[in-house]
């Protein structure tokens, strides 16, 4: 095992250790068998600690076989951790074949962000996959927040099956796949009686589906769906349901049934029937349509 070296400098611009790898070795190497201490450590209390140049490979490079540690470690109570710098290349590169582990990870314990990225004319974060997705975005409040304009170049897939918007209610009994009108309190209630002008439409999300898009999300709201596909509680005691029926308001609390009166349906149609019901109570699908 070679001896520790220390060494101090004679004056500007002269360095305290030198090393030259002239042949094939490396030009300076820290070893040390002390979990607690460091092969190699750079201290400078007004620059840069380490400092890595080379002008056709890493400038710096750090390898570790322990999983829980790490091949290179920057720490700075007061500034940048480790700065990455280059002219002509990725500044800082991260890279692993395990599928279960991230090439880069950044961890923020406070209120600041985990990875940032700047940038004066491109993107300030690019994601790229040849195979996979190219961003995933989970988050405790929203998945993604943007300021500014978003813009699409390509096919938006929603998961959702309708597009809804978001009315006040603070009635228990509004549950998904009600049918709900609009009440002189300004809110929307199950509905009670046929062919009521007032109905407001379908409540999002019976069925096992969920809208796609919901407008002016607010507390003590139900999600009305405005068009698409949406699962509706039923009733088909006065006439069987089916596919391509109008339907509107029904007398059984918040249940649409079929329009046999057309005359009356005017201005309360809630949708077309998608499914059937030939008897009782049970949920249909119904297309959304104008009332």
């Amino acid at each position: 095992m070679s001896t520790p070296v220390s060494g101090t400098s004679n004056g500007p611009g002269v360095p305290a250790v030198r090393g030259d790898g002239l042949t094939t070795a490396d030009g300076v190497e820290g070893f040390s068998q002390n979990v607690d201490r460091s092969g190699v450590i750079g201290v400078n209390t007004d620059g840069v600690g380490v400092k890595g140049v080379s002008t056709s490979h890493d400038g710096v490079e750090g390898f570790s076989k322990n999983v829980d540690r790490s091949g290179v470690i920057g720490v700075n109570t007061d500034g940048v951790g480790v700065k990455g710098v280059s002219t002509s290349h990725d500044g800082v590169e991260g890279f692993t074949s395990d599928q279960h582990r991230a090439g880069v990870v950044g961890t923020n314990t406070g209120l600041g962000p985990g990875v940032l990225g700047q940038c004066d004319h491109e993107a300030g974060v690019r994601a790229l996959s040849k195979l996979g997705t190219g961003l995933v975005a989970e988050g405790g409040s929203f998945a993604a927040q943007f300021v500014g304009t978003v813009q699409v170049n390509g096919e938006l897939e929603l998961t959702g099956a309708d597009y809804a918007e978001a009315l006040t209610t603070t009635d228990r009994s509004v549950v998904p796949g009600a049918v709900v009108v609009l009440g002189t309190d300004g809110e929307v209630h199950p509905c009670d009686r046929e062919y009521d002008h007032a109905v407001a439409g379908i409540v999002s999300g019976a069925g096992g589906t969920k809208p796609a898009i919901v407008l002016d999300r607010h507390e003590d709201s139900a999600h009305v769906a405005l068009m698409g596909k949406v699962w509706c509680m039923a009733d088909a005691h006065s006439a069987p349901i089916r596919p391509g029926d109008l339907l509107t308001t029904s007398s059984i609390s918040g249940h649409c049934r079929r329009v046999t009166e057309p005359a009356r349906a005017f201005g309360a149609v809630v949708g077309k029937a998608l499914t059937a019901l030939a008897d009782g109570q049970g949920l249909v699908q119904v297309l959304v349509s104008p009332r």
